[in-house]
């Protein structure tokens, strides 16, 4: 076990050790600290993190989801904090559901607000206590959430200027494909297209014969 590992071991049994209620358990991996917290005791936890003289983590640096489908619970936000005084960062993973507000950060990081915006515009995931909880990346009237594992590739609507109506318009999606031809044959398996170029070797094997 290296230095920087053992140290970041030692933090996390301090951790949690003093927040009992707030985290469940932690590991250190690939160098850096993870702590796995109750999602309606980040804000606490967030406190003592910044305060804690042991701790110091002032700067959140990222705000961020992640979609698991399959689960009950099938968002994990997840927290990055800095220490720039003790040089060493934590990184805070709690889990929530589509109806379930996360606690907000805004008060204690003013930095969380657009990161818990952008957190909602993506995944739908709400925080308790924003100022300002609204979308911030897609456009005005967007449906859905657009980094879930369910949203379709080509989204709902399409967006485009009509010319005859002098203004945006939303539209269902469409795909249009009468003009292309699919070949979905493999080119080394009897591929019907002729491919240019091939034209040339047919007649080099005509003159070599």
């Amino acid at each position: 076990m290296s230095e920087q590992t053992e140290a970041l071991d030692i933090l996390g049994e301090y951790i949690a050790e003093k927040m009992p209620d707030a985290v469940r358990k932690f590991d250190v991996m690939f160098g850096d600290l993870t702590l796995y917290a109750e999602r309606d005791a980040i804000a606490s936890l967030a406190d003592f993190l910044k305060r804690d003289v042991m701790c110091s983590f002032e700067t959140l640096i990222d705000i961020c989801g992640v979609d698991y489908p399959e689960r009950g619970q099938r968002f994990e936000v997840v927290y990055h904090f800095l220490s720039m005084r003790m040089n060493h960062r934590v990184r805070v993973k709690i889990r929530t559901d589509e109806e379930s507000a996360v606690p907000t950060l805004t008060k204690l990081h003013p930095s969380a607000d657009w990161y818990e915006r952008e957190a909602f515009d993506m995944y739908g995931v709400r925080f308790a206590g924003h100022p300002d909880m609204r979308r911030i990346l897609t456009d005005y009237g967007f449906e859905g959430y657009p980094l879930r594992k369910d949203f379709p590739l080509t989204g709902y609507t399409e967006i485009r200027y009509d010319d005859l109506k002098k203004r945006i318009v939303h539209e269902p999606v469409e795909l249009t494909q009468e003009y292309r031809n699919f070949d979905f044959l493999s080119p080394w398996e009897g591929i019907a297209a002729v491919i240019p170029g091939d034209e040339k070797a047919d007649d080099a094997e005509e003159e070599g014969a």
